[in-house]
């Protein structure tokens, strides 16, 4: 696997690929660490965890994902380093928190640019406690005097940047209260150590607040269209026991304004965020149950339900301003970051609506269904629809733990992980009507998916970019009744002739580009930050030229193990163009809280520091990942200029002989006129 490189000069990155370090064979290139076109086993790959893994984080500032493991205490939390030249994940620190540990949350809430880790923990009676292991200069944590946070509700909190400071704040319900929205604002001051972190404040919200479910799908992630990332709430309903959603818009220094609230269909579950159908805005997607086992959390008679957000389409031509009668009926791609006042999610049934679509899990899994609760924590843990594209393709495929019927009576049930490819829509597809119509279709991949099969014991899955390489590949949580561990990775090989990017906006720390220590003796590039809330939208063209915009948010979820990568990944599909258009949004409250970035190259990395406060420079950084190919065309092009070499010295030399013969029969030329 080959690490990111930094931008070099084409020429010396090319000599650089095509002539590795020499090794034992006279074959200048590695052999390949996986060969076969499937998902493939890769194993514990270091993780000897006996709990599980409880969230994702770069703690070391390498820009390989890290693992943060729990032990099976719920108390013990250890950290994983990922070491790329041994291609595994090495122990590095662990400690023991004094309470049962419920969901830790990596961020840099004391901004210096490396990760520190937030632990909500069971406290009294329904109160959940919170504490903040900073990270220690010589790397690890300060685990001798963590700083304790006012105490929440046990609806766990979630990650917000309230006040447009690129610092971290929480969101929430505190301890004690009268059930009322608080933000835990970040008031860290590094000059002095005694102060405290966080200040329990009431939010600017302009609207009726509701109460919040527990557990929930809080999400914070952009909804109108305006690259500023808005609260999604899910909300308990005190009458009639259902749940409904509110979207508050971020309207910057004014605060959030209450825009949007609805049903959702009974027996909803976990909610996730992604932009099913490539059109440029966030849709949901979530399984419904008519009865969740308290014993299994196996769910009955499941649904998939698909909510699309209705915006603002993609104008069709780039000529196009996008209004039409004074009013704007399209986007054109230079303003992809304009807002949709009308935004909206229809999630009602009725004949006609292909803004919401449902269908049985049995469409996809005859006489299966689905696990929706991880009944081995306590509290048991949602389990929502994992969605990655791990086709590179541009949509988003989904994830889930299947629950096939029992081989006998006295059998247990398997749990198995399965992934479904996002496709067209074609006739007897699910996720499509009887014509096979719709937006998008569903199909299970079982040519290449065997590894996945023979896991009977799943309890969760998950996606990461293991060693950063490219692919997004799959971690299956275990609960280890099959004798092979808790954690087992599947390596994605699945070869796709498409592109994909990466991108990741920092908190503005260190917004040179390097950090530095309190004593200054070694600096560090600030790329441990676990942002929340920034968004990316972009424009490509395919290989028929027809021009698509899609979205995606960075780690809009964080509550409940919510397992979700710092940085954004999304796939290109097949074009050999540039990305037209990437605009980037922060949540910082300028006036231009984004910026377009035109002509990004596929396959790479792009890494965007915001401007400090008084400054509007944003700072990017690129960073390509040359794929296995690049050696293969460096040796095209070495033998296609030795052959065109070859060519053209050979005709070169034909053409000197032919000259000096003519020069010769010129001097033996008698001039007859002249005599």
């Amino acid at each position: 696997m080959v690490h990111w490189k930094s931008c070099l000069p084409t020429s010396l990155l090319l000599l650089a690929l095509a002539f590795p370090a020499p090794s034992h064979s006279i074959w200048p290139f590695p052999p390949k660490r996986y060969t076969g076109n499937a998902l493939l086993e890769a194993g514990k790959m270091g993780v000897d965890v006996d709990g599980r893994v409880i969230a994702f984080g770069d703690f070391n500032g390498d820009q390989f994902l890290d693992i943060l493991a729990l032990g099976s205490d719920q108390r013990t939390l250890s950290v994983y380093l990922w070491n790329h030249e041994d291609y595994v994940f090495r122990r590095s620190a662990t400690f023991t928190h004094p309470q049962r540990v419920q969901n830790v949350v990596p961020g840099d809430y004391t901004q210096n640019g490396r990760l520190d880790l937030l632990v909500m923990s069971h406290g009294q009676g329904s109160r959940l406690d919170m504490s903040v292991y900073m990270s220690s200069i010589e790397g690890g944590f300060d685990t001798a005097s963590p700083i304790a946070l006012p105490p929440s509700t046990l609806q766990q909190p979630v990650p917000i940047d309230a006040n447009g400071d690129m610092k971290i704040d929480l969101f929430g319900v505190a301890s004690g209260g009268n059930g009322a929205f608080k933000v835990w604002r970040n008031v860290w001051n590094a000059s002095d150590p005694r102060s405290s972190m966080f200040d329990v404040v009431d939010p600017q919200f302009d609207g009726t607040q509701c109460r919040l479910a527990n557990p929930h799908s809080n999400a914070v992630v952009d909804l109108n269209g305006d690259c500023l990332a808005d609260l999604f709430l899910v909300c308990d309903d005190a009458k009639s026991g259902d749940k409904y959603y509110q979207i508050w818009v971020n309207n910057k220094d004014a605060g959030f304004a209450l825009e949007r609230l609805g049903r959702l269909p009974s027996g909803v579950q976990a909610i996730s965020f992604a932009d099913i159908d490539r059109d440029g805005t966030i849709d949901m997607i979530f399984p419904t149950c008519s009865y969740v086992s308290s014993i299994t959390g196996v769910g009955t008679d499941c649904y998939i339900n698909i909510a699309y957000n209705k915006q603002l389409p993609l104008c069709a031509s780039t000529t196009d301003s996008g209004i039409k009668n004074g009013r704007r009926v399209c986007r054109p791609p230079e303003e992809l970051c304009t807002p949709d006042v009308d935004f909206m999610y229809d999630l009602d049934e009725r004949s006609g609506n292909d803004a919401f679509v449902r269908f049985p899990v049995s469409a996809l899994f005859p006489s299966a269904s689905l696990l929706v609760l991880d009944k081995t924590s306590t509290p048991a843990l949602p389990l929502p629809l994992r969605l990655a594209d791990t086709d590179q393709d541009g949509f988003p495929d989904v994830l889930a733990v299947v629950v096939p019927p029992p081989a006998g009576p006295a059998a247990a049930p398997d749990r198995t992980p399965k992934l479904v490819l996002s496709m067209p829509c074609a006739k007897g597809v699910a996720g499509c009507d009887k014509d096979g119509k719709g937006r998008r279709g569903f199909k299970v991949v079982r040519k290449g998916a065997e590894t996945l099969d023979s896991v009977k014991d799943a309890r969760g899955v998950a996606v990461l970019d293991v060693d950063e390489d490219g692919t997004l590949d799959i971690m299956v949580q275990r609960t280890g009744e099959q004798g092979q561990g808790n954690v087992f990775f599947v390596q994605n090989n699945f070869y796709y002739d498409a592109f994909f990017l990466k991108a990741i906006v920092l908190n503005g720390a260190c917004n040179s580009g390097w950090c530095t220590t309190p004593n200054g003796t070694a600096r560090y590039h600030p790329f441990g930050v676990s942002y929340s809330g920034a968004t990316y939208k972009y424009t490509v063209l395919d290989t028929s030229g027809r021009r698509s915009a899609a979205q995606v948010g960075q780690l809009p979820q964080t509550s409940y193990q919510a397992l979700m990568t710092p940085y954004s990944y999304f796939g290109l599909g097949r074009t050999n163009n540039y990305i037209e258009n990437l605009f980037v949004g922060s949540t910082k409250h300028t006036a231009q809280h984004y910026i377009n970035m035109e002509g990004v190259i596929p396959n790479s990395k792009v890494v965007i520091i915001p401007p400090p406060e008084g400054q509007d420079v944003w700072k990017r950084e690129l960073y390509l990942r040359p794929g296995e190919w690049i050696p293969w065309v460096t040796v095209t092009v070495v033998v296609a200029t030795i052959i065109l070499g070859v060519i053209v010295l050979a005709l070169h030399l034909n053409e000197k002989r032919e000259d000096e013969l003519e020069r010769r029969r010129a001097s033996h030329h008698i001039n007859f006129d002249a005599l």
